[in-house]
């Protein structure tokens, strides 16, 4: 007969696994992808090198693992801020940007490694699934506009990867910068007011 785990024991396992995914997260904030090793995830945990090991099969899927939750995190707020429906196109779309730029800029070097550093393909991977999350959001804020006659005629889908694609690009340069500027904020919410046709 196979072994089969109690829920007590996957329990203790989910958890232990949840403790080395946070750890994960603040050696990314601290050193970015390049500084990640199993190793360092297991000096910020406090635990051995091979109990990392035990629950993930290697950097790539730790770090996989990372993005899940913090990007999956990033997009619930981001959609959060967007989803007020009796707010007209132009403050939901303001909205996630504020939250989007906001947030990356209050960690810069996990945003950065979540947008821009050079990572893993199967880690990449992760980064367009995301990337194409956060448009689905920009994306019902900009049909709901149409449909409602505050936005001129467009393909949502065109202009909401259009939008996460620029916010990105742009946030490179202040992520990197010591001290991120905020005020691209501002220039990041014009820039996308603009982008919808609104004047």
């Amino acid at each position: 007969m196979a072994y089969r785990r109690t829920p007590a024991v996957q329990a203790r396992l989910d958890a232990k696994a949840g403790l080395i995914t946070q750890a994960a997260g603040r050696v990314l904030a601290r050193d970015g992808f390049a500084g990640l090793s199993m190793a360092a995830v297991a000096a910020e945990a406090e635990i051995a090198t091979g109990t990392v090991y035990k629950h993930y099969a290697g950097k790539t899927e730790l770090v996989r693992a990372v993005f899940l939750e913090v990007v999956t995190r990033e997009v619930a707020a981001v959609r959060s801020a967007a989803n007020a429906e009796e707010l007209s196109a132009a403050d939901r779309v303001s909205a996630a940007v504020n939250t989007f730029a906001g947030r990356a800029l209050r960690n810069p070097k996990l945003a950065y490694v979540l947008l821009a550093e050079p990572v893993d393909a199967a880690v990449d991977a992760e980064r367009l699934h995301f990337r194409r999350a956060f448009a689905e959001t920009f994306e019902g804020a900009v049909a709901a506009g149409i449909a409602r006659g505050e936005l001129p005629p467009q393909r949502p889908a065109v202009t909401a990867a259009a939008l996460v694609g620029a916010i990105g690009e742009v946030l490179v340069g202040p992520l990197a910068a010591e001290p991120a500027d905020a005020a691209v904020i501002d220039d990041l919410v014009a820039f996308a007011l603009r982008a919808l046709g609104l004047r």
